[in-house]
């Protein structure tokens, strides 16, 4: 059953040194302010997962935080490449990435496969590509039907998933909508939730094509407003497209980034990045 609680006190007691951390939204409902806390509180040698890591992470990297990336795609994007990114694997700054690659597909079918109970997914991916060679998390799989030869994937159960919705109600059910991606994969594949929350509200009424966690699913219900931005939550604000743009200077130079991050996340629990 899930508590409300600030987000600090989620953060700290959900999250700890080493774990690993999927932080899911696609475009949409991206828990920046989730993440900006992990920075605050200094949570490190963390495996990140995330579909399309965009900037969300490059800002956990550039902070030191990951030791190690598990992901298909990053970018910043419609603008162009993760500065922060790029360094720690080109650069080791601020510290060396270890990486694991996946395609789209094989990231949503690890999920998948965790939230289902099951050590692995099957699908047609994969053959003919170099990413079996270099991860242990890929392999071959003979059907026992067909005799075709198919990709395996290992299940993905992280130890804490974050996500960002519009809206929970006092007992913690938590309702999001709009462009969702793999957020309810990744709640129900892991071991502890936190849900980043707009508003709580009275009672949750019937949305169409909204989805609905019930509150056995989620262990803590932080309410932060604008807790997506610079990504957007549907219903409650806009993408912040300027952000992304001067994220490519402020992200390019490592001294520029640190001032940022300084001034715009490590100051207060609160503040919005700008």
């Amino acid at each position: 059953m899930a508590d409300i609680r600030s987000l600090h006190d989620a953060v700290a007691d959900l999250i700890h040194d080493g774990d690993t951390v999927a932080m899911e939204g696609f475009t949409h409902l991206i828990p920046f302010a989730a993440a900006h806390e992990l920075i605050r509180q200094g949570t490190t040698d963390l495996t990140l997962v995330r579909m399309t890591p965009d900037v969300v992470y490059d800002q956990l990297i550039g902070a030191g935080l990951a030791a190690r990336l598990v992901f298909s795609w990053g970018g910043n994007p419609g603008v162009g490449s993760l500065h922060r990114f790029r360094d720690a694997v080109e650069n080791g700054w601020p510290r060396p990435l270890e990486l694991d690659e996946h395609s789209h597909a094989g990231m949503a079918n690890r999920y998948v496969a965790g939230a289902s109970g099951l050590p692995f997914a099957v699908l047609r991916g994969y053959l003919g590509s170099d990413i079996p060679r270099r991860t242990d998390t890929v392999a071959t799989v003979v059907c026992p039907f067909t005799g075709a030869e198919l990709a395996a994937v290992a299940a993905l159960n992280p130890d804490v998933t974050v996500i960002h919705a519009q809206r929970a109600d006092p007992a913690g059910n938590v309702q999001l909508w709009g462009l969702t991606g793999v957020q309810k994969e990744a709640v129900l594949a892991a071991r502890r939730v936190l849900v980043t929350v707009e508003e709580v509200v009275p009672a949750l009424d019937p949305r169409p094509g909204a989805l609905t966690l019930p509150t056995w699913t989620v262990d803590a219900v932080a309410v932060v407003p604008g807790g997506a931005h610079p990504s957007y939550a549907a219903g409650y604000s806009t993408r912040d497209n300027a952000f992304y743009r001067a994220w490519d200077a402020i992200s390019r130079d490592r001294e520029a980034f640190t001032a940022w991050l300084d001034s715009q996340v490590r100051r207060r629990e609160g503040a919005t990045p700008r």
